[in-house]
């Protein structure tokens, strides 16, 4: 449904965008993830046709943005990360008044509107002011904008920036709504734990370069490495260590916070015998759980050594 070969966007010496080349799948529901100024903004807005790449190519839908941009057009739904509203219109009538710009028919124009309010859970909403709405509730009104014409394809550029917690969840909560009626999409965000719960597949991009792309799993693994256990016990955690040490399961043992982390040796996914150990060492077991790696830390990981602005440009 996207795709991009060698995208790049320059200004001057500048490279917003350095060779992005990645692929989405129909059903996808993809994070692209990185920090201001990481060039999210800068190709979504080039797959949306708004901005010229300097090289490379990249389609949508199969289309080309050098030769079918209004085809393109037609089948995304963009929601830039800023966007205005009318704020002396009904929600209503801001959604038939954008349906008519998507040269919907009169009669259909109602419809629409109202079904685009279900999906974003606005219809109690559909007789305020959009001036009335709340931040989080803008948002979702610009959401019901972009899917009134029933597009293919999401492109929306930090679409959770600036809400609540509540309005994070329930933005969230659409986002998979959204993606089980079929459709692809696209999301950008700098907050990182906001994607993890809800994206098949993410990537990590950091001054204008993809860093890492795949599956979520596939790169918590890719980060994590070996299994670890963090184990608590009741007496001492030193003497806990030393016991540990001794036993062939362990490649590294470390403690941290009270703690005692064991890293696996290769091949051992069996945990009972390092509890038996303790155990039978006299040791108390409290906890003994496999460590967990967040996708925060997966970005602080993938992006070890790349945080400084590379000096080849």
């Amino acid at each position: 449904m996207i795709e991009t070969v060698d995208l790049t966007k320059k200004y001057g010496d500048f490279f917003a965008l350095e060779s992005l080349t990645l692929k989405l799948e129909r059903g996808d529901l993809f994070g692209f993830i990185g920090p201001n100024g990481a060039g999210k903004t800068t190709t979504i807005r080039i797959l949306s046709t708004l901005l010229s790449p300097t090289w490379g190519e990249a389609y949508v839908c199969g289309h080309s943005i050098y030769t079918h941009p209004r085809e393109i057009r037609r089948a995304i739904g963009y929601m830039p990360d800023i966007f205005g509203v009318y704020d002396d219109m009904k929600v209503i009538e801001y959604l038939e008044f954008f349906a008519a710009a998507y040269r919907i028919a009169g009669a259909a124009r109602r419809q629409v509107a109202e079904r685009s309010l279900e999906l974003v859970d606005l219809v109690s909403k559909r007789d305020e002011l959009v001036t009335s709405l709340s931040r989080g509730m803008t948002q979702r009104l610009g959401l019901a904008r972009v899917l009134l014409h029933d597009p293919e394809v999401l492109l929306l550029d930090e679409p959770a920036s600036g809400l609540d917690p509540r309005a994070r969840i329930e933005m969230r909560g659409l986002l998979k709504r959204l993606q089980g009626m079929g459709k692809t999409i696209l999301v950008s965000s700098h907050i990182l734990p906001e994607l993890a719960d809800i994206c098949n597949r993410v990537g990590i991009i950091e001054y204008g370069r993809l860093l890492a792309c795949g599956d979520v799993q596939d790169l918590l693994t890719q980060v994590r490495g070996r299994p670890t256990l963090v184990i608590r016990v009741a007496g001492s955690p030193e003497a806990a260590a030393r016991t540990l040490e001794k036993a062939p399961e362990a490649a590294a043992v470390t403690i941290r916070d009270g703690a005692v982390v064991v890293a696996l040796a290769d091949g051992v996914t069996d945990h009972a015998a390092l509890a038996a150990r303790l155990v039978a060492d006299g040791h108390g077991l409290l906890e003994l759980r496999e460590q967990e790696v967040n996708l925060e830390t997966a970005f602080l990981e993938l992006t070890r050594g790349s945080l400084a602005r590379p000096a080849d440009h």
